[in-house]
């Protein structure tokens, strides 16, 4: 079955985009704001913007309380539990590394769906995931070396992460919600904000320390990462197999480096090369083998 074309232009923006916003988040930390306070400043204004234009468009926008709660949960999984944490470890580790482990996320999406599917997924998908697997351990190998308990928090916490990313995008694909695409996006951008918020609140983070920079590089989040590029992600796990659409977090890895490089002066060494090819190798083959048959096996 041919894939998307509308689908692969969503997925383009995809990668072009969130490559970015690891560099943003950093940004954001390093001038001033506090982890929570800049995800409640990031997403409660995103989602006002979105739902705004949904009213403006006449969309639905009165939920069912199934809907409110679907929306509520997947949005406090991919939002708080997904993003939150990411903001929470860029505060010890580079921009860079931060891209690398949430390159993990196509892997725990793969293993769900196995499980929940009892399917055995072809050969060359899981051929593709594993040598990028192997191109992110090629990433990191510079800092399996330095077992700070700052990096130790980090790596768990980058995790964890792209679990609940994946379980949060699986969990909404499957309820398949009748809502338009930019609904679904503003409701759950809400929810994690609030979320946000309250966890803010009760931490009792600084919320007047953020310089001009920071508040720019929030700015940036806004509109590119939650307006634009998220709305293009919803669109994307609409329109295309989840395993091709979660491709994005082993793309992203390798401009974020770039971008950490080439801003922050975050280092890049010959492990740096060798993981990107068997990154983008990775993915070749997943496009490869979306373009295959599934082969299924009975329960």
């Amino acid at each position: 079955m041919p894939l998307s074309r509308a689908g692969l232009f969503h997925l383009l923006v995809v990668y072009l985009v969130w490559s970015s916003t690891y560099l943003a988040f950093k940004l954001g930390l390093i001038n001033g704001f506090e982890p929570f306070w800049m995800g409640a400043t990031r997403f409660i204004p995103a989602s006002l913007l979105l739902l705004g234009f949904a009213v403006w468009q006449r969309f639905r926008v009165r939920l069912t309380w199934a809907e409110v709660r679907m929306l509520a949960l997947s949005g406090l999984m991919l939002w708080l539990g997904g993003n939150g944490l990411i903001l929470i470890a860029t505060q010890y580790v580079p921009s860079g590394y931060v891209a690398l482990m949430i390159s993990t996320a196509p892997i725990w999406a793969a293993t769900l769906e196995g499980l929940l599917d009892r399917k055995r997924p072809p050969g060359l998908l899981m051929l593709g995931l594993l040598i990028g697997l192997l191109g992110i351990l090629a990433l990191n190998l510079p800092k399996l070396g330095e077992g700070t308990p700052t990096n130790l928090l980090a790596f768990a916490l980058l995790l964890i992460s792209p679990l609940m990313w994946a379980s949060g995008t699986i969990y909404i694909q499957r309820q398949s919600p009748r809502l338009e695409p930019v609904v679904i996006s503003g409701f759950q951008q809400l929810f994690g904000g609030v979320g946000f918020l309250l966890l803010s609140l009760l931490l009792a983070e600084q919320w007047n320390s953020a310089t001009l920079l920071g508040w720019a590089a929030n700015l940036y989040l806004i509109v590119f990462g939650s307006l634009i590029a998220y709305t293009s992600y919803i669109f994307a796990v609409r329109l295309l197999p989840l395993s091709l659409v979660t491709t994005y977090a082993y793309v992203n890895p390798v401009i974020a480096l770039l971008l950490g490089w080439a801003f922050l002066r975050e280092p890049l060494g010959v492990w740096t090369w060798v993981g990107a090819a068997l990154v983008l190798l990775g993915v070749g083959l997943v496009f490869r083998s979306r373009m295959r048959p599934v082969v299924q096996t009975t329960p």
